[in-house]
């Protein structure tokens, strides 16, 4: 492989990596505010206890997570510099400002209130130690947008001046930060922060109840995380996902031709359900496919056209076509999978049946891991579906690799990541594992 191909590799893999552990805290942040919301609208002494051991639990949790995000976040962004110089040469008067923003609120202020959250427990009032959580919700929020900002930057640029050198420089800062493309990526992807919290909260929740643990925490997560579930779950679908995919299809409409395996233009799509993308004879194998429904979701009418691949040149194809076909029918597929079981458990909390249909919790149980997969497979629909470019319509991505860093350390380094990271995970596991086997005290605050 040339050093391009190990550059993106190695980029592809500490990204993401390092997002497992963001989209955990991002979602957890909003439950654990909603958490302390309990506690200090309880009247009884029992339910705000109950309430807010059950945030404090979850702050561990939080806090596991945000320590390896940032320890992986760190090198990523030095990639820019090393593996990615001549992108960062020419583009960072426009992205240096979004991601020195987003390492201020991380670093700063999420960081910041983090401590206050865990350590002032006893030494905060009730409102004041509310409004830490609401921070440390506020801060992961804010820094997560501004993240956005440079990707949707990336994906849809705007707002941006071209010096005579070459070198891209931000035009009004707030025609960058109202990107269109940033709101509709940025609603979107953190409905998917909120899943994978949920379906987390819920499945240990479930766990609780199967083993019959006593106390009231397992009827707290799982009652919780499968209403914040079903809510984020649908808002996933509609209108985050649908108004994205409408905008996607406007500016990319090369990226949802590939996305959809639509080899050819055509009047009242089809939309392919299953199939194999067969790239030589340009068709699909053995399709399992519902006709005119691509047209309806793209354009509103199934009588309208939708551009395939052979509407563009070869040099415009997503690289890695088959990936981001498969990439992008196991993300719609598990957010379909997402909402039916989050449908189903909302119903039978409100039929009062939930906490006993164990057929029913092990399916939630065993779904944790769902989320983190259909998470990557979105990121990866994003990104690949971009390629060529590495920003969309000025800069390929064979333009910005860094040319004086050769195969052999970026192999050296991937190698070493590779090995570090391994280690991380095994101390994440354990931590979290020993964390949840351990459960909430079934005592009061004061001990």
């Amino acid at each position: 492989m040339d050093a391009l191909t190990l550059h993106r590799i190695h980029f592809g893999f500490t990204v993401t990596y390092h997002y497992l552990f963001p989209q955990l805290t991002m979602g957890l942040a909003l439950l654990i505010v909603i958490l302390k919301t309990l506690a200090l609208r309880a009247k009884d002494p029992e339910q705000q206890n109950k309430f807010d051991v059950s945030a404090r639990f979850w702050a561990k949790i939080f806090a596991i997570n945000f320590l390896l995000g940032v320890v992986t976040g760190i090198p990523m962004e030095f990639q820019f510099g090393t593996n990615w110089s001549e992108f960062s040469r020419r583009t960072g008067g426009v992205i240096g400002m979004p991601l020195a923003m987003e390492g201020v609120f991380s670093f700063f202020l999420e960081s910041a209130f983090l401590g206050m959250f865990i350590f002032g427990e006893k030494r905060l009032s009730r409102g004041m130690h509310w409004l830490s959580a609401f921070l440390v919700f506020f801060g992961s929020w804010i820094s997560g947008f501004f993240i956005i900002v440079t990707n949707a930057w990336m994906q849809h640029p705007v707002a941006y001046v071209l010096r005579p050198d070459g070198v891209f420089e931000v035009g009004s800062f707030w025609g960058l930060m109202f990107n269109p493309w940033a709101w509709l990526e940025y609603a979107h992807n953190m409905c998917a922060a909120v899943v994978t919290g949920s379906f987390v909260m819920a499945a240990v929740g479930a766990l609780y109840l199967l083993q019959n643990r006593p106390g009231p925490y397992g009827r707290v997560f799982l009652k919780l995380g499968v209403i914040a579930g079903c809510i984020s779950s649908i808002l996933q679908v509609f209108p985050t996902g649908d108004l994205h995919g409408k905008y996607l299809a406007k500016n990319q409409p090369v990226a949802i031709a590939a996305m959809e395996g639509l080899f050819h233009s055509a009047y009242s799509a089809q939309m392919i359900i299953l199939g194999q993308p067969n790239y030589e004879s340009q068709k699909i194998d053995n399709p399992l496919a519902v006709n005119k429904v691509l047209s309806f979701l793209i354009y509103g009418t199934t009588a309208a056209e939708v551009q395939g691949l052979d509407h563009f040149p070869k040099d415009q194809w997503p690289s890695t076509l088959p990936l981001l076909f498969y990439a992008y029918h196991i993300m719609v597929g598990l957010g379909t999978w997402f909402l039916a079981l989050m449908v189903a458990a909302v119903f039978l909390l409100w039929r009062d049946k939930l906490f006993n249909a164990r057929w029913l919790l092990w399916a939630i149980l065993l779904s944790w891991p769902l989320p983190y997969i259909a998470n990557t497979a979105g990121w990866m629909t994003a990104e690949i579906g971009r390629q060529p470019w590495l920003v969309f319509g000025l800069i390929r991505t064979s333009q910005g690799s860094s040319i004086h860093v050769g195969a052999g350390n970026s192999l050296f380094t991937l190698l070493g990541f590779l090995g570090m990271y391994t280690l991380l995970s095994l101390l994440w596991i354990i931590l979290l594992y020993n964390h949840v086997q351990e459960g909430p005290p079934q005592n009061d605050l004061s001990s």
